[in-house]
């Protein structure tokens, strides 16, 4: 199973990620948690924040889920996720796809600006950021979205609901 998790920067992808990768290892010891900005960490050569290296970037976390996915092992991917070609591939190519949107506005998270990321975005000091000059285009056809505009220092709750899928119910029943 690939839990895929798609939402802006700053939105709590990474946060609620490592929640439900805790929380699967209770019942599941192959579980795996691939982020994005860790993978890029990881080949920083030729990935950079323009289109062309978020793609690349995109492709390598497909290419190891499916590669991790093929091995019996249940990957948790905390993404940003901006083409939806990628998330079409996913589906078609994983054994079981799980698309979570974790959803907030620019505006939102401008507000929090917990990267220092958007502000200098709208400026103009820094480029290739999604939302302001970058578009992200909301998932096709998540199987569920998590409304994120609300402050919350506890992303628990939406856990709870990721684990209330059929996909997360049988695995962990298993």
């Amino acid at each position: 199973m690939v839990l895929w998790i798609i939402g802006l920067s700053g939105v709590g992808k990474t946060t609620l990620a490592q929640q439900v990768t805790a929380r699967l290892r209770q019942s599941c010891d192959n579980v795996v948690m691939l982020d994005g900005d860790v993978m890029r960490a990881l080949f920083p050569q030729d990935v950079d924040h323009t289109v062309v290296g978020r793609r690349r970037n995109a492709e390598r976390i497909s290419a190891l889920a499916k590669f991790l996915d093929g091995q019996g092992i249940h990957v948790v991917a905390a993404v940003l996720s901006i083409f939806p070609e990628w998330q079409q591939w996913n589906r078609e190519h994983f054994g079981e796809y799980v698309e979570v949107y974790l959803k907030a506005s620019v505006d939102t998270l401008a507000r929090r600006d917990i990267k220092n990321l958007y502000g200098p975005a709208r400026r103009g000091k820094i480029p290739n950021v999604v939302g302001v000059d970058i578009p992200f285009p909301e998932p096709a056809r998540p199987d569920l979205v998590l409304d994120n505009e609300a402050d919350r220092a506890n992303l628990g709750e939406f856990a709870d609901r990721i684990f209330d899928l059929p996909a997360l119910r049988r695995l962990t029943a298993a």
